[in-house]
């Protein structure tokens, strides 16, 4: 995905309230700008990192500027607008870039599914094919040199393990695909060391037949593309 214009740099200051940054721009103007990211976003706002903001057209947001990526001082990249990651991944499977997810002729989002009451963020149809049941995770936690999610308890995580196990006990495919938007991550592993529930969950998932799969995105101030695929830990040897 290309942004409509170039993204514009700026010294981060601080980021509060959860939705709101202060950023300084080259011309030395403060600006608040908003956080579309409500997690933890560890490591990912440091101050003094460059924040590369983009600027909205309309005329009646309160906070016109939009933070989606973080260069860090040891240069790393980072995607920190969460709303990108369906995004990539969207545009990754209508253009086939995910070959163990291709094949597929429909693609539909937010398609309510489970007992749950969840919503799936992607399901691929084909005729005679089961259908492939898709949830996407953005992943921007990186530790000691290993990438990790979630980056907080996450219940909401929970629930969707829950569901996508039943998907796959029905006898479709349910897969869990991790969207490393960190270009300092190499390998993605759950995170047991934040959320143990969240971890032993997957390894059950797996186990009943999910699939798990990571791929990682290009990052720029012009673009964005899911490029490559990154190994993912076997969690059941980590239960």
């Amino acid at each position: 995905m290309q942004f409509t214009l170039p993204l514009k740099p700026a010294r981060l200051v601080a980021r509060y309230k959860r939705f709101l940054a202060d950023i300084v721009t080259p011309e030395g103007d403060l600006l608040t700008i908003h956080c579309a990211n409500t997690g933890a976003m560890t490591g990912c706002a440091t101050p003094g990192d460059t924040v590369w903001y983009s600027t909205s057209a309309s005329t009646t947001r309160k906070y016109p500027h939009s933070w989606e990526l973080t260069e860090t001082q040891s240069g790393h990249w980072i995607c920190v607008n969460t709303l990108r990651a369906n995004q990539l991944v969207q545009e990754a499977l209508q253009q086939q870039h995910i070959p163990e997810l291709s094949g597929y002729t429909h693609c539909r989002s937010e398609v309510k599914y489970g007992t749950e009451k969840s919503r799936i963020d992607f399901l691929l149809q084909a005729e005679g094919r089961s259908n492939c049941y898709i949830e996407v995770k953005s992943v921007t936690l990186l530790q000691n040199g290993k990438g990790y999610f979630p980056d907080a308890v996450t219940v909401r995580g929970q629930k969707h393990l829950r569901e996508l196990s039943a998907i796959a006990a029905e006898g479709h495919r349910a897969v869990l695909l991790f969207a490393v938007l960190h270009t300092g991550i190499e390998d993605v592993s759950p995170a047991r060391h934040i959320d143990a529930h969240y971890a032993e969950l997957l390894v059950q998932a797996q186990r009943r037949g999910v699939e798990v799969f990571a791929y990682q995105a290009t990052l720029s101030p012009e673009q964005m593309q899911l490029s490559r695929p990154l190994p993912v830990a076997a969690c059941a040897e980590l239960s």
